[in-house]
C-alpha cells in the first residue's frame, strides 16, 4: 500500500467518520449509556482498520460503518418507541443509598464494592454515606447524589428551623404520555389524583403530556409535548 493510498483512505474514513457521528446526534457523542460507548470504540477501531488493513477495500470498510450506524439508529428509534425497550437497552438508574443505609444488594447486583462506592461519592464531595439521603448510580455510571437536608447549602440547620426529613425522590409518573404504573403503586399515588392534578393545569388527555414528575413538595412539574422555544 503506498503513501498516497493510505492518505487518500484516511482522508476518506475522516469525512464518513465525522458524517456519521454528526448524524447518530449528541447522545451517541457523549457516550450517554455503556452501549454508545461500545459503538465509539467499534466505530474507532473500524476506521483503523480500514486506513491500514490492505485486505480491506475502502467501499467494505465505509459499508461496515454505515451498517453499524444504521443500526444505532434503530437501537434509538426503539427506544423512543417504547418505555420498556429502553429501559432494557439503556439500563435504570439504581439506588444505592437510602437515608444513608447502604443498600447492599443493589451495591452487589451493581458490580460494586466498598472501595467503589466511597469513591464516587468522594467524586460528589461526600466523604461519608451518613450524609447521604439518597445516592443513585445512573445507566452511564455517573452517581447522582442528594445530601440529607440539613447539609445542603444555607441549611435550615444553620437557621435552626423545623427539619422535615425527606421520605422520596422527585419521581416520574408520566414518560411519553404513558402513565408509569410501578411508581404510582410505589407513591401510593391514584391515576384518579393524577388525572385531577392535569385537569388543574388545564391538560385534558395524556397524549399532551410528555413528562410529569412529582417533587418533594407534593406538587407536580410537567412538561408538554411541543413546548415553544425562547
Amino acid at each position: 500500500m503506498t503513501y498516497g493510498e493510505i492518505l487518500f483512505r484516511t482522508a476518506i474514513s475522516f469525512v464518513a467518520l465525522l458524517v456519521l457521528t454528526r448524524l447518530l446526534g449528541k447522545k451517541q457523542v457523549g457516550h450517554l449509556t455503556f452501549f454508545n460507548y461500545v459503538t465509539g470504540i467499534t466505530f474507532g477501531s473500524t476506521t483503523a482498520e480500514i486506513i491500514v488493513n490492505r485486505h480491506i477495500t475502502l467501499l467494505q470498510g465505509i459499508s461496515s460503518l454505515v451498517l453499524w450506524s444504521l443500526l444505532a439508529f434503530l437501537i434509538a428509534w426503539i427506544g423512543l418507541q417504547s418505555v420498556k425497550a429502553r429501559e432494557i437497552l439503556d439500563g435504570q438508574p439504581t439506588i444505592l443509598i437510602k437515608q444513608g443505609m447502604i443498600l447492599e444488594k443493589a451495591l452487589a447486583k451493581q458490580h460494586l464494592n466498598i472501595d467503589d462506592l466511597s469513591m464516587l461519592l468522594r467524586n460528589k464531595d461526600v466523604f461519608s454515606p451518613e450524609e447521604v439521603e439518597f445516592a443513585i448510580l445512573e445507566p452511564d455510571g455517573q452517581l447522582s447524589v442528594l445530601k440529607k437536608e440539613e447539609l445542603l447549602p444555607s441549611t435550615k440547620k444553620d437557621i435552626k428551623a423545623n427539619i422535615t426529613p425527606i421520605q422520596r425522590i422527585p419521581t416520574e409518573l408520566v414518560v411519553d404520555g404513558k402513565i408509569v404504573e410501578k411508581n404510582l403503586k410505589k407513591l401510593d399515588v391514584s391515576e384518579v389524583w393524577l388525572d385531577r392534578q392535569l385537569k388543574k393545569a388545564k391538560i385534558d388527555s395524556l397524549d399532551q403530556v410528555f413528562y410529569a414528575e412529582l417533587q418533594l413538595d407534593g406538587t407536580l412539574y410537567i412538561d408538554k409535548y411541543q413546548d415553544s422555544i425562547p
